[in-house]
């Protein structure tokens, strides 16, 4: 049995007595709040903080709000947000990323804002503190190299967060607060492409709410791809959210690629592809084709990454077809089995 590292535990009942005991060390304390995450990792040792604070009990950080915006507290949980039916309705994509999360279990566990900040994952990383000595540790944990590419001068592991994604392709914002005051990012804005350095959130903040503007006349999906029908975090997964016009013609439209990088990558040249014009076969071929190029999985996941690379333009005209209005539940259940 592997154990957790000693630590202190504070459990906090508003913001800022969390905010009040981050800010104390924040280099030697960590945030708690599902635990789905930082628990395996403590017990792996690649993350050994001296005290956590548990967010659990912040009431203002739970809960789905709506006025003219969708507010979702951070520590509300993935069970939450797949049983708010509304939601189902308003942001169909946030929906089917939440449910593809892991299991029900975890779900009932897990948070939104945990998932957005979900640690950067790979295969030489997320083994047992013995095995990672086995091989001198790698550059995200204690050692020097990144044995995913060996010449490369930072860390590769990816992000394999399913919410980041999607919450991008809506236009979502997050709320980080810290005893400094407060500030409103926007999602994409969250996260570097770095595999070590991988969230903009400074040591002594908390991201307390996600903040998702109106979906009126919006459309979204999500789509992933993973070895089994739950449990598997994603190797390669498409977010898409696209507004029409009353001619069914994209007025906006954002396609984000997740597990593909160390953050979300948002696909620019999808826009001026799409914008003005209806999602004919043509123009979906067309977004698929310019996504492809500009998604680069390393070899640091589950399956081929080659096979992950080809994977990309499925994934984006299965996304596309689905916020066009196309039945696509035979391609969901074959790839996803669920229907969702």
């Amino acid at each position: 049995m592997i154990r957790l590292p000693h630590f202190s535990y504070l459990a906090a009942g508003t913001v800022a007595d969390a905010c009040a005991w981050l800010g104390e060390a924040p280099g030697e304390t960590m945030l708690l709040a599902g635990g789905t995450d930082l628990l395996p990792n403590m017990k792996r040792r690649q993350q050994t903080p001296r005290v956590v604070v548990g967010l659990r009990g912040v009431r203002d950080m739970h809960g789905v709000h709506r006025n003219g915006e969708l507010r979702i507290g951070a520590m509300t949980s993935l069970t939450d947000l797949v049983r708010d039916g509304q939601l189902r309705a308003e942001c169909r994509g946030l929906w089917q990323a939440a449910s593809q999360v892991a299991t029900p279990h975890l779900r009932n566990m897990a948070t939104v804002g945990g998932n957005l900040c979900l640690d950067t994952r790979c295969t030489y990383y997320d083994q047992s503190q013995e095995w990672r000595q086995a091989i001198n540790y790698c550059m995200k944990k204690d050692g020097d190299t990144c044995w995913v590419a060996t010449s490369s001068p930072k860390c590769l592991a990816v992000s394999s967060t399913d919410t980041a994604p999607m919450l991008q392709a809506l236009g979502a914002r997050v709320r980080m607060v810290s005893m400094r005051g407060d500030r409103v990012i926007d999602v994409a804005d969250l996260f570097h492409n770095d595999g070590m350095a991988y969230l903009t959130r400074e040591p002594d903040e908390i991201l307390t709410d996600v903040l998702i503007p109106s979906q009126q006349d919006w459309r979204s999906a999500y789509w992933k791809l993973r070895r089994r029908g739950s449990f598997d975090l994603p190797v390669a997964s498409a977010a898409v959210a696209a507004q029409f016009d009353g001619n069914r013609n994209v007025l906006d439209i954002r396609l984000v690629l997740g597990s593909v990088a160390s953050r979300p990558l948002t696909i620019t040249p999808v826009r001026d592809l799409l914008v003005g014009r209806p999602l004919t076969d043509d123009a979906i071929a067309a977004a698929a084709d310019a996504a492809f190029p500009l998604g680069k999985p390393m070899d640091n996941t589950d399956y081929e990454l080659i096979w992950r690379k080809k994977m990309i333009r499925p994934l984006v005209t299965y996304a596309l077809r689905e916020v066009r209005g196309d039945d696509v539940r035979d391609l969901r259940l074959k790839l996803a089995r669920q229907l969702l």
